[in-house]
């Protein structure tokens, strides 16, 4: 084992005391009225600022009370639901023509969206040698470990890189919603060539192609895909690119941007927070608790021994003992997600287009169990329904991503927000966000 990994006999002595030193009794943040994770105790988010670019309806007043409404997602005050009917059939820049309304707060003319996205394309390029001197040199495991050393790295290439103006941190951001792509896919290109001794395909993204038709260019050896597939990861990109203001990494986004700090380090920043199993790599644990589902349940249509398995689920006996469902639930949404409900409906036409319509009957199954199920063995202060990562993971497996691409994927898209979201934070803040922490430890001598 090498000394970077090792965990030494000491450390886990001295591991005890920091175990011990580190525990607060829960019963104080009630006693103290603290709204731990910003959160109250029914599940409310803590208001900590205003945003004008994407709002979350999960409730709505009915004579003076508050009641569970089906969810909606809007951006710039437009329905999500709206923006995706709206799309062309046979056009796959939603993605853009979204990332535009986040920077904007409009949708575009014409030949402003072709200006906009001839302008992705321009800076659609990685700096010389990059590929070969950055992204090749230790590859890592997790590909949102290499993309936030790509982004902290690109500082480098960047004469203006402290210039906090307005100007130059939209070039910035436009910039690196055009590399994320190429950053996340030549990422895992390389870990599969030196790691799993794969051929290496490093093929350039096409000027005329949009962000999703480019993903899936660049990721497949013979560059092929489908239009139904572009049409779906373009959907599933639009549905990604914001979610209100309180969501982890955006927030983390407004935290790091109100210390003055330069755009690389911010975005670095708010991949690490997308990077946490409890944030964007839900979806992962999806596809993983259904890989156990399928070996698990032998007949997929029978409810009887899927409801079998999700109790052992709730009951901690099955998978990761967590005693979750994952993509049941969700921390604002009650009676539905819009965002699921959308997947849900190009989910089956990619299943007919694949060839495994039985899988997503499984999954719609689940789902309907699932929900029936919790709402019986649980208390639950409001509603629950499947949310967006019960039917990502899906869509990305029949569209042959790799799971290593999943959380990127994500990233991807939710650059687009995390630049509005940092332009917000500059022209609107002016003053540094510092929360306060009330102090437990009893104060002590050293006098004997």
């Amino acid at each position: 084992m090498s000394i970077y990994s090792e965990i030494r006999p000491e450390v886990l002595q001295l591991s005890e005391l920091s175990l011990k030193s580190s525990a607060i009794d829960p019963e104080l943040y009630q006693k103290y009225d603290v709204k731990r994770g910003l959160r109250d105790l029914n599940g409310k988010g803590v208001l900590t600022g205003l945003t004008n670019i994407s709002e979350i309806v999960s409730s709505k007043m009915v004579d003076g009370k508050s009641v569970p409404c089906e969810g909606e997602l809007y951006y710039r005050g437009y329905n999500v639901e709206d923006l995706i009917r709206r799309q062309p059939k046979d056009d796959n820049f939603g993605f853009e023509r979204t990332a535009y309304l986040l920077l904007f707060g409009d949708l575009p003319e014409e030949s402003s969206f072709r200006e906009f996205c001839e302008l992705l394309s321009f800076y659609r390029t990685l700096p010389t040698s990059f590929v070969r001197d950055i992204i090749m040199k230790a590859p890592s495991s997790d590909m949102m470990n290499t993309l936030a050393r790509s982004v902290l790295t690109l500082y480098s290439y960047d004469e203006a890189a402290e210039d906090i103006s307005v100007p130059n941190v939209l070039r910035q951001c436009i910039q690196l919603i055009a590399l994320f792509p190429l950053l996340s896919v030549y990422g895992y290109q390389a870990y599969r060539h030196y790691h799993d001794g794969q051929s290496l395909f490093i093929h350039q993204p096409d000027p005329k192609l949009s962000t999703a038709e480019n993903i899936l260019r660049i990721l497949r050896p013979d560059c092929q895909y489908t239009a139904l597939e572009a049409k779906v990861l373009d959907i599933a990109l639009m549905l990604h690119a914001d979610h209100g203001g309180g969501n982890n990494s955006t927030f983390t986004t407004h935290v790091v941007t109100s210390s003055g700090t330069d755009t690389y380090s911010a975005i670095a920043a708010a991949l690490g927070s997308l990077k946490g199993p409890k944030h964007g790599g839900a979806n992962i644990k999806v596809v993983r608790m259904f890989e156990e589902i399928k070996r698990e349940v032998k007949d997929w249509n029978d409810d009887g021994e899927i409801t079998a398995y999700l109790q052992k689920l709730l009951s901690k006996e099955a998978f990761d003992k967590a005693g979750l469902i994952y993509g049941i639930g969700h921390a604002v949404y009650s009676i539905s997600d819009p965002r699921a409900k959308i997947m849900a409906r190009f989910v089956e036409g990619l299943s007919k287009e694949k060839g495994r319509t039985e899988e997503f009957q499984l999954y719609s199954n689940v789902e309907r169990l699932a929900v029936k199920l919790i709402t019986e063995k649980r208390k639950i202060y409001k509603g629950v329904s499947a949310n967006v990562d019960f039917y990502s993971g899906f869509i990305y497996s029949m569209l042959d991503l790799p799971m290593e691409l999943y959380t990127p994927i994500f990233a991807i898209s939710r650059i687009a927000g995390w630049s509005a979201h940092r332009i917000e934070e500059l022209v609107g803040g002016g003053k540094i966000i510092r929360p306060a922490y009330m102090a437990v430890q009893p104060h002590r001598s050293l006098e004997e």
